[in-house]
């Protein structure tokens, strides 16, 4: 192929396509925890989330709820992959090769929000959200009390979520979608001084926490006794006025390691001593690598 711009953006086209294929071909589990939340700034302050909502008996006055309480805020990030094909490659008609590392970087593009998800979620224990407190933390301030969403330990950490209300745990935030660019120009400078032509993606977001009432994090061995007393204590969470937030746990979070264990403990219909499996189907399971 001649290195022209009418045959560099045909080429273009090509790669563009492949991209999208492996984009819209990925299956990311991002959506089942965290909550997409478009941003129009470089950074967006979270102050409600420390008022969890609820109504109250209107007598007198309404009762207008502070929502500057807290600072929390999350900052996004760029992010970027970036290919070179060499100009030799286009030259001898190999550009052919390339194809399916386009496709591969449409799909590592679209789950890339479960790395970032994922990831914050394992790094709960050691990160603040919008309390001042790690997400996963035994003092979490509940009016003039405190409140533990967390199991310490030192074994693979496993997690259960409560996706069931209006905000999901976690927070995606969006700024820019990920978008499939190219240096396609046969006199641009890459050419001109490596011989090459520049592909990539590039994108602009970040990951947050939301309401730690609807996680609970544990390090301890998971076990039907760990995983009922994670279960009890988030359905026992009230707010700072006392009232129940009746939190209702239905996801089961765990790396590889723990995914055997997570299906007999939820799936099996008996448990292990042979009697009826009370526990069975009472959450669902998510099992990923993001967690190792």
């Amino acid at each position: 192929m001649i290195i022209n711009q009418t045959n560099l953006a045909t080429l273009n086209t090509g790669y563009k396509a492949a991209f999208n294929q492996g984009f819209k071909s990925a299956s990311p589990v991002w959506p089942k925890i965290a909550e997409a939340v478009t941003s129009t700034t470089s950074t967006a302050l979270y102050a409600w989330l420390g008022t969890w909502p609820g109504l109250r008996e209107w007598v007198g006055d309404r009762q207008v709820e502070n929502l500057t309480r807290y600072d929390y805020a999350i900052t996004n990030k760029q992010f970027e992959s970036t290919v070179a094909v060499k100009q030799t490659d286009i030259e001898d008609d190999q550009y052919g090769v390339y194809a399916p590392m386009m496709k591969a970087m449409g799909t590592a593009a679209a789950n890339h929000p479960d790395q970032l998800v994922f990831n914050l979620l394992k790094d709960g224990f050691t990160t603040k959200c919008y309390d001042g407190q790690y997400f996963f933390d035994s003092d979490h301030p509940v009016g003039g009390t405190s409140v533990s969403n967390v199991q310490p330990g030192s074994n693979p950490a496993w997690f259960l979520l409560d996706t069931t209300q209006s905000l999901k745990p976690l927070i995606l935030q969006k700024r820019k979608d990920y978008k499939f660019t190219a240096i396609t120009k046969p006199d641009s400078e890459a050419v001109f001084f490596r011989g090459e032509i520049i592909y990539g993606v590039d994108g602009r977001c970040n990951v947050g926490f939301g309401f730690w009432q609807q996680a609970f994090g544990s390090k301890d061995e998971l076990t039907r006794e760990n995983f009922r007393a994670a279960y009890s204590a988030m359905r026992s969470f009230r707010s700072d006025q006392g009232v129940p937030l009746n939190i209702s746990p239905n996801l089961l979070v765990v790396p590889p390691q723990l995914y055997a264990t997570a299906r007999d403990l939820i799936l099996a219909e008996r448990d292990d001593k042979g009697a009826t499996n009370t526990d069975r189907n009472l959450v669902q399971i998510i099992e990923t690598g993001w967690l190792v």
